[in-house]
């Protein structure tokens, strides 16, 4: 009866032991498969105030206006840095959510050399404008090919140094891999009108 009794006792336990195996499992799996959906503490649009263009364009990261480098020429802030800047790098900390600032269709969305990974966006509405996002999270909401309308967030800044890229020529001082040509989280934000680099600020008024 004893035996019996501790065998019974065994195999409770490892039926108990097997089931919270099976729930450790599912649980890893569940949040590993969540790691490339939208985050759900981030609305799908902008909620806060914006700068808009004379064209009805959102500024591309809201409540962040400061420019830390504007277009054009400079001196290169880190190796592979352009000394002409084609666009404004706008300082903000990693995981700040970005925006489409209209109607527009993914173009590009990956590593970018010296832009580090990269969103690029065709607008819907204008065929001769292209924006891109550079320096961005590897974890992108977008995808090449897709539609998207104003406001959706398509991205976030990215961090500073990333890793797992073959060959990246990009380091910092440490010798650590970087996101781009990059010294520290930022959004480098640039728009090709007839595929040439103008002044973002041309269309923007963010006083």
């Amino acid at each position: 009866m004893t035996s019996i009794f501790i065998d019974y006792v065994k195999f409770i336990l490892g039926v108990s032991i097997f089931i919270i195996f099976i729930f450790i499992v599912s649980f890893a799996t569940l949040s590993s498969a969540k790691t490339n959906e939208f985050p759900e503490n981030l609305s799908n649009s902008a909620t806060s105030s914006f700068a808009f263009s004379n064209n009805g364009w959102i500024w591309p990261i809201p409540g962040y206006t400061k420019i830390s480098s504007y277009f054009g020429k400079r001196n290169s802030p880190t190796a592979g840095a352009s000394s002409y800047h084609s666009g404004l790098d706008i300082p903000a900390p990693e995981g700040t959510p970005l925006y489409s600032i209209a109607r527009s269709k993914v173009i590009f969305a990956s590593w970018g050399a010296g832009g580090g990974y990269t969103i690029t966006l065709q607008l819907l509405d204008y065929d001769n404008i292209k924006v891109s996002y550079c320096h961005v999270s590897p974890i992108m909401y977008v995808s090449y090919g897709e539609n998207i309308e104003q406001n959706k967030i398509i991205g976030c800044v990215g961090p500073k140094n990333v890793y797992g890229i073959k060959n990246n020529p990009y380091k910092d001082t440490n010798g650590n891999p970087t996101n781009g040509a990059t010294t520290g989280c930022h959004l480098h934000f640039s728009i090709k009108l007839n595929n040439k680099n103008v002044d973002p600020l041309a269309f923007y008024d963010i006083n």
